[in-house]
């Protein structure tokens, strides 16, 4: 994209690289897939633990929080890969990083649906 692109055209590319961004993510990360997968089964079951549009909200934006670190994990991943194959301390770090970041918004949306379900159900 051009730097002198502003406006309207700068947003349909901006799009179409977002596009290729969530395609590359779909076919070369298992982890995205399954995460994408799991918020599609869960997304209507929101609309019956949520009493409220916030706990909706709550609901679906940790599903979405988690396929954003996930997203991000994976373009870390993909950076730390193409800089080379060899062990470096630094490389393994930054990969495990992006992992706990992960690991932690899974960590969130467990947390956010299971108290709204217990919530829901007491």
């Amino acid at each position: 994209m051009k730097p002198s692109e502003t406006g309207w055209r700068h947003l349909i590319h901006s799009t179409r690289y977002s596009l290729k961004g969530f395609k590359a993510a779909f076919l070369n990360e298992a982890a995205f897939r399954q995460e994408l997968l799991l918020c599609v089964l869960l997304l209507p079951l929101a609309w019956w633990i949520a009493r409220t549009p916030v706990e909706w909200l709550l609901l679906v934006g940790s599903c979405v929080w988690v396929l954003v670190v996930e997203l991000l994990n994976s373009a870390v991943e993909t950076v730390v890969d193409r800089i080379g194959p060899e062990h470096h301390v630094l490389s393994g770090r930054a990969k495990d990083i992006g992992s706990a970041a992960v690991m932690l918004s899974l960590i969130m949306a467990g947390l956010t649906w299971g108290v709204l379900l217990w919530q829901r159900l007491a």
